[in-house]
């Protein structure tokens, strides 16, 4: 014989009802041997308790019964369930005249939730023409007279099923969860009641498999409602499961378990809506070690007791534990330090009143005494169990925990050290879940990115985010999520990614925003593992990086502004990092997508004494002096194929004033913790000052004007030489300040800044170990499609360094 058990789900009318009729009926035409446990339908005990607790304040409950009855009889006769309702009227009627009501009556009332569903499938089965029989499990189930968590009396119960199910001709229906005393007053199984019956019912019988069936294919390695990525799980072993039920997993229960352990039959969790799942099957047999699934508690409250005067003091925790027997109250995790100043407790929230003013009372002398300061309560916490971890890796969901700003309370793990529980804040829950699930289970890992400007290197940037995020997904096992995209006035958020639409989108439904904006929106959506992006050019916008740090964004910029603003901001932003642990990776700062930045990062931390760089820092003015050297072209036709070619910004004198190459040298500068400031940089302006003041069209129209100049200078150089805009930073190093000078130059042709072309950049790293024989770095130096790359290889070792 096999058990079936039908969840309050998959009872629910119209779908769910059906769907348990056809799962039924094509077993019994099989030819198989089942008994059908079921539970109450759709919401039955919990609008049953409802309309008790009000029959019992004294409120309005018969709109609510009525609701209750047409749900309950929905497709059957008004008078099928006749004596049933009216024996409930009544029952509410005294709770009403009363104003109170016992677990007795309790049990008595929420009994007819499994009485009536039994009823109904077994009228449902029979009108299809299934030969099925209706059966009381209160007169087969005996317990003792704890009303509201009976435990069974085993011998007579088992008596009574035996003798009982004596024929395989027909189809039992039994109420689940209800049972009674030997004096035949109603009682109830407790949380999970349900499941209990047939498993005992699978016990007694001997029965071949446990058939439970839910509205979820099986037991999945985290609560799909809330992580997306979570696997449906194979198999798993009975004490696996056991440690799943006791870690808070609602589609089982220990007790459940344990006469299922008893006689080695096979528990199967399947999905009614989905009967070709062969959903999760439990056995005896030991699984592979590994991790196996998250669990979670909710519904609990962490209990702190402090006082540092029970330093030293023996038998604190017997106190505690004392207290907590006395009051019946389940302590599912505690966690202490040696010194016992600081003791957590984790109860179920509707037990912490109770546990407290137990505490209270038995410390109340330590309290005068001082040796216990105070006894909390916090109902704000959730608890994450990590069913299989142990602590040799526990440190990688734990790192990513942090590097997302989720800072456990309190952790745990069992004797064996392959259970670890961390106590959270329950606001932390969803996203904890997410961050832990994808760095154990290998699953694709979700980064979330904001970006921030979308011109000519920003957009860029997003198109190549959304051209490449399937490549990457299925090569790196990173999934890149665009949730929002910004300019300076507009705002487009989407929790589950912007599309390739995103510029028609950004101009038609972004709205106005600050950067809270995008914080709340992270935090509202639960967003793990962020990134903002500044491709701004924007100084104002530097200043939103500390908020972003301190709500968990990493960060990418190829805006050189907040690396090259006043030295003191620059060690603010540097000490905010590591104090959030977070990373702020900008490579295209200087060398567009060179590997210069990291290069200087990784001699300077290695010991390397660097003496001296230089280079052309800027890919637009290398292409306007690299073919105005070598062409017989006027210096305003080379700079206008320059713009034209979108190597300059907009209004060229951004990059002929040497501000822009000035930043770069001070950002090297800075990496070598040369504490220079911007004013102390000597630039050579290529502008002449008659032109400085002119609007950008007026200069651009005026261009013609460097011509005579710039000619001059070609025309007086030695033979075999070119011009060269460079950066050069010399001087002591080793001091707290260098030199930074930036300066059109004539020199070799030969040389290695001489023999550059088209737009590529070049640096040259001197050290004490090289001597005069410099590393040399070189590649382009300019255009959006190189600098977005070099954006986006910062934002995938973030991804991948997470």
């Amino acid at each position: 014989m096999k058990i079936l058990k039908f969840g309050g789900k998959s009872l629910s009318n119209g779908k769910g009802i059906d769907q348990v009729a056809s799962i039924i009926a094509k077993r019994f035409f099989d030819g198989e041997a089942i008994a059908v446990v079921v539970s109450a339908r759709g919401n039955a005990t919990d609008e049953l308790i409802a309309i008790l607790d009000l029959a019992q304040s004294g409120k309005p409950y018969t709109q609510l019964f009525d609701e209750f009855t047409a749900y309950q009889r929905e497709n059957l006769a008004l008078s099928f369930f006749e004596n049933e309702f009216s024996t409930l009227s009544k029952l509410f009627e005294g709770v009403n005249l009363l104003g109170d009501y016992s677990e007795k009556i309790k049990d008595q009332v929420i009994a007819y939730g499994e009485i009536l569903s039994a009823k109904y499938v077994t009228e449902i089965l029979n009108q299809k023409g299934l030969k099925a029989t209706y059966v009381d499990a209160r007169a087969l189930i005996k317990t003792d007279a704890n009303f509201g968590n009976a435990q069974p009396i085993e011998t007579v119960s088992k008596k009574n099923v035996l003798k009982f199910f004596n024929s395989k001709e027909e189809i039992y229906v039994v109420t689940g969860f209800i049972s009674s005393t030997v004096n035949s007053e109603t009682t109830t199984l407790g949380r999970n009641g349900s499941n209990y019956t047939a498993s005992l019912l699978a016990n007694y019988l001997d029965a071949e498999e446990f058939q439970n069936f839910t509205h979820v294919d099986g037991i999945y390695t985290a609560n799909p409602e809330l992580v997306s990525d979570a696997k449906k799980i194979e198999k798993l072993s009975f004490n696996e499961a056991n440690e799943l039920a006791n870690f808070g997993t609602n589609i089982l229960h220990a007790k459940t378990i344990i006469p299922l352990v008893e006689k080695n039959i096979p528990l199967r969790i399947l999905n009614t809506f989905n009967p070709d799942s062969e959903g999760t099957l439990i056995t005896s047999e030991q699984t592979d070690e590994g991790i196996k699934s998250l669990s979670v508690l909710n519904n609990v409250s962490l209990l702190n007791l402090e006082g540092r005067g029970l330093l030293g003091k023996t038998g604190v925790d017997a106190r505690i534990f004392k207290v907590m027997a006395d009051n019946a109250i389940s302590v599912s995790i505690i966690s202490q330090g040696s010194s016992e100043r600081g003791i957590g407790i984790v109860v179920n929230t509707d037990r912490a009143s109770d546990a407290l003013i137990g505490l209270e009372k038995e410390f109340e002398t330590d309290f005068y005494t001082r040796d216990v300061n105070r006894i909390t309560v916090d109902d704000n916490i959730s608890v994450i169990s990590i069913i299989g971890q142990d602590l040799s890796t526990f440190h990688k969901p734990y790192t990513a925990l942090i590097k997302n700003k989720i800072v456990p309370i309190l952790f745990n793990n069992t004797t064996t050290g392959r259970n670890i529980s961390l106590v959270i804040k329950k606001s932390d829950l969803n996203r904890a879940l997410n961050v832990i699930h994808g760095e154990i289970f290998g699953v694709t890992k979700k980064i979330n990115i904001a970006v921030f400007g979308h011109g000519v290197v920003g957009g860029t940037l997003i198109n190549q985010i959304l051209t490449s995020a399937q490549k990457i997904e299925e090569r790196k096992g990173i999934r890149l999520n665009l949730f929002a995209i910004a300019n300076s006035k507009k705002l487009l958020l989407r929790k589950n990614g912007n599309s390739e639409d995103w510029k028609q989108e950004i101009a038609e439904k972004g709205i106005d925003y600050t950067i809270n904006d995008v914080v709340s929106f992270a935090k509202e959506n639960h967003l793990e593992n962020l990134i903002a992006i500044d491709n701004t050019a924007s100084k104002d916008f530097a200043e939103n990086y500390f908020e972003l740090i301190e709500n968990s964004f990493d960060l990418v910029s190829s805006n050189k502004i907040a690396n090259t603003l006043n030295y003191d901001f620059y060690k603010k932003l540097r000490k905010t990092l590591a104090k959030n642990q977070k990373t702020y990776l900008y490579e295209t700062n200087v060398g567009a997508g060179l590997p210069l930045i990291d290069t200087i990062k990784l001699l300077h931390l290695s010991g390397e004494n660097i003496t001296r760089i230089k280079g052309v820092f800027s890919g637009s003015l290398s292409f306007l002096f690299n073919h105005f050297s070598n062409e017989d072209k006027k210096f305003s036709e080379v700079l206008k194929e320059a713009i034209s070619n979108g190597y300059t910004e907009p209004d060229p004198r951004e990059d002929l004033c040497g501000n822009d190459v000035a930043r770069k040298l001070l950002i090297l500068a800075r990496e070598l913790d040369l504490q220079n400031e911007f004013n102390e940089i000597k630039i050579q302006n290529l502008i002449p000052n008659e032109l400085g003041e002119l609007s950008t069209s007026d200069f651009l129209a005026n261009l013609h004007e460097l011509d005579d100049h710039y000619n001059k200078l070609k025309l007086s150089q030695n033979r075999g030489n070119v011009l060269r805009y460079v950066g050069e930073l010399s001087g002591d190093l080793q001091q707290d300040k260098g030199m930074l000078e930036v300066k059109l130059v004539s020199i070799p042709e030969s040389s290695a800044l001489g023999q550059l072309k088209g737009s590529d950049s070049l640096f040259e790293i001197y050290t004490e170990s090289y001597g005069e024989r410099p590393i040399v770095i070189q590649g382009a130096g300019a255009g959006a499609s190189v600098t977005a790359r070099g954006v986006f290889g910062d934002i995938l070792r973030i991804a991948d360094k997470g």
